[in-house]
């Protein structure tokens, strides 16, 4: 009949257990320092900061999206070149009175897409009253920051129903974007004159 209770074999059976243990702690422990320490970095490679040479060069090649200043919320509107020539402030990428004169010339249309940040209003189609045959939609491009006379392009599409009441691209008077074009400069210019802010 056999005791139970601890025998010499027992006790290196448990003594084997804990130095297995053991021996598992060790490696693991060993492994998590050398993941840590593979993360670190290469002290050889320099560290980039957005405020590195590298970054540097590359904000002075491209620009920044919000211009050289930023976005100033509580600026003065004569506070830098930018706002008395309405370029550029508050975010935009192109003329603020250009863009504003363009916005409200053709405010009367049906807006499909207006890019402050390309220059680029397009309106959706435009029956006038007066030939229901007829449709049209504008495409205006502001092209630059500062007011000027060829800051404007303003292309007219132009398409007439057919008898079947399909709708064909027609050929525009190239006068009624010319015509467009002077309505957007004037207004740019009353309001760059008024002072109202961009």
């Amino acid at each position: 009949m056999r005791k139970f209770g601890r025998s010499a074999g027992g006790a290196h059976l448990i003594s084997s257990r804990r130095n297995r243990l053991r021996y598992g702690l060790s490696a693991l422990a060993l492994a998590g320092v050398l993941a840590v320490s593979a993360c670190t970095p290469d002290p050889d490679q320099p560290e980039f900061t957005p405020y590195s040479p590298r970054d540097q060069a590359d904000r002075d090649k491209y620009g920044t999206i919000t211009g050289a200043n930023g976005i100033s919320l509580l600026a003065s509107r004569h506070g830098n070149a930018d706002s008395q020539q309405g370029g550029g402030g508050g975010g935009i990428g192109v003329n603020a009175y250009l863009w504003r004169g363009a916005l409200e010339t053709v405010d009367f249309l049906p807006l499909l897409s207006a890019d402050p940040f390309g220059g680029l209003i397009i309106t959706d189609w435009y029956q006038p009253a007066q030939s229901p045959d007829e449709r049209l939609r504008l495409q205006i491009l502001i092209r630059d920051t500062v007011l000027r006379a060829d800051g404007v392009k303003v292309t007219v599409l132009r398409q007439q129903r057919t008898g079947r009441g399909d709708w064909l691209d027609a050929p525009s008077d190239p006068a009624t974007a010319t015509q467009i074009e002077d309505k957007i400069l004037t207004r740019a210019r009353e309001l760059r004159i008024s002072g109202l802010p961009s």
